[in-house]
């Protein structure tokens, strides 16, 4: 049997090279998936032209269909965020939209292409607001047919009205790092079992 595949969809307002704490806290799920042998990739979103829409192609250019392959082929999605004003990144929201599109997408069964996929979440920011950006993505991406396992999301917050990026804050391996390892066992675990045994057809 093939290895599990995972793909980060990094979801920062910052283009490559620039650092980006979401990237780091992506790549850093991806390094403890790989502890569960699942190999992965990471994409920072904003450095594709990604089009406003619902549709799976929005044309004229468009580079979200080359991104949903990538999502297609991988069994674990993790979408990594920032908080901004309290919310996920309007790049983050751009891609829970374009996900809206595979409700339509079927298999020969009848259900989501997205079925039998996971996902997992990390968030960072320097404010509070983890738990509402968490919910709010988990609530979308369940929405087109991706299952969430337990303690599913990994996610740090600085200090109110701080200016201490992630990136900046040294490593935390008894906070978020232990989250980290515990979502994605979770996440890889939970991924073999629906590889093994597919949902019920529609």
């Amino acid at each position: 049997m093939s290895p599990l595949r995972a793909l980060v969809l990094s979801c920062s307002l910052k283009k490559s090279p620039a650092k980006s704490s979401s990237e780091l806290i992506g790549r850093e799920l991806l390094a403890a998936l790989a502890d569960h042998d699942v190999d992965g990739e990471l994409v920072r979103v904003v450095d594709h032209d990604v089009r406003f829409g619902v549709s799976v192609d929005e044309g004229d250019g468009d580079e979200w269909p080359a991104l949903r392959e990538k999502v297609l082929a991988a069994d674990i999605l993790i979408v990594a965020t920032p908080i901004w004003m309290g919310q996920p990144a309007s790049v983050c929201k751009v891609v829970l939209e374009r996900l809206d599109a595979e409700l339509s997408e079927k298999d020969d069964q009848g259900r989501p292409l997205i079925y039998g996929k996971v996902a997992i979440v990390g968030v960072v920011g320097n404010e509070d607001g983890a738990h509402h950006v968490t919910a709010e993505v988990f609530q979308a991406l369940n929405d087109v047919g991706f299952t969430i396992p337990a303690a599913g999301a990994t996610y740090w917050v600085g200090e109110a009205m701080g200016s201490v990026d992630y990136n900046d804050a040294g490593p935390k391996p008894d906070t978020t790092g232990a989250t980290t390892k515990t979502a994605a066992a979770n996440a890889a675990h939970l991924a073999r079992l629906l590889r093994a045994e597919a949902y019920p057809a529609i």
